[in-house]
């Protein structure tokens, strides 16, 4: 992190999943710690979906920091802030603010003078200061972030007092091939580089192939609940010591459970030619769920409904969504 010193927060934060190190994030990494020697803030900015609060945090959990994430509407105003603002100096954890732009012009302009007394005070290395005309104890390590999506409608733009206090970082769409094979190896698929390659078509064929509707999300996070998914099945064939299901079946699996139930009609059909191109030879078996077809033909019996497939079809994808989620 070039010349930037910071002291180990020693903060339980729990045994949680950690980012794949991408030149994207070792560079956000770079930019925010130096910012953080500087005495400024964090402001890394660009599209939804692309790593901003994800890779604050995970510098935190590096330091062993809390970091609060708060997400910023156009309801908030100075006084809510002051009182996160005193908890956060006091307590010397991090924050980063969600979609800080979203706050109304007028608020901006007071909470970057709340900032600006407490990166003052932290400069100067005092115990206390008087912030909003109270005495509040100051732990030198708070810090505070925030994150933008420039651009969108109804944000506005940041007013100049309150850009001098952080440091942007751009950040661009993520490498979406070498996360998968990072986390895909880290499950422990032994053939990750060739699947993660497969995922990564699958998406981008599907984005440039099926219809623009808006609940279709073929992004980061999309990307993230597959190989999550992929993760969670590949740990349940291992604890059950099951060779049924390949890798290459495990990850199909995945990418139908997470896709197929929001797509509509024509696309499903488009979907299931995407994979079958990407999947040549790999049949997948079809899943058994005796004990729900059972109770789901129970309850429509008793409700008087008629047990049409498409509908139990759908429940069953109701049922893999929350499996996956």
């Amino acid at each position: 992190m070039v010349t930037a010193e910071r002291r180990y927060g020693y903060e339980y934060l729990g045994n949680t999943g950690r980012l794949v190190i991408t030149p994207l994030t070792d560079r956000c990494y770079r930019t925010l710690m130096s910012a953080l020697q500087l005495h400024f803030g964090g402001a890394p900015e660009g599209p939804a979906g692309t790593g901003k609060t994800e890779t604050t945090k995970d510098l935190a959990k590096a330091q062993a920091k809390q970091c609060v994430v708060f997400n910023c509407s156009d309801g908030l105003d100075y006084l809510a802030m002051a009182k996160f603002f005193k908890g956060l100096a006091s307590s010397g954890a991090w924050s980063c603010f969600d979609e800080f732009n979203r706050i109304d012009l007028e608020v901006l302009s007071v909470i970057a003078q709340q900032i600006l007394s407490i990166q003052q005070a932290v400069a100067k290395k005092l115990k206390s200061f008087i912030f909003e005309g109270t005495e509040v104890r100051l732990d030198q390590t708070c810090a505070v972030f925030i994150t933008m999506n420039p651009g969108y409608a109804g944000r506005s733009e940041l007013p100049d007092n309150l850009k001098a206090l952080f440091r942007p970082v751009a950040m661009m769409v993520p490498d979406y091939a070498l996360i998968s094979e990072i986390s895909l190896y880290s499950f422990g698929f032994g053939s990750a580089r060739s699947l993660s390659q497969k995922i990564v078509a699958t998406f981008r064929l599907s984005s440039e192939q099926l219809s623009s509707q808006d609940h279709y999300d073929f992004g980061m996070r999309a990307v993230k609940s597959v190989l999550t998914a992929a993760g969670r099945l590949k740990r349940l064939s291992l604890a059950t010591g099951s060779k049924e299901m390949s890798e290459e079946q495990l990850v199909l699996r995945a990418l139908c459970d997470c896709n197929v139930p929001k797509f509509l009609a024509q696309d499903s059909v488009l979907f299931q030619g995407i994979i079958s191109d990407l999947f040549p030879d790999t049949i997948l078996p079809a899943s058994t769920y005796d004990f729900l077809m059972a109770a789901i033909l129970d309850v429509m019996k008793e409700r008087t409904l008629q047990p049409v497939p498409s509908a139990i079809t759908k429940m069953i994808q109701l049922y893999e969504t929350i499996l996956v989620r």
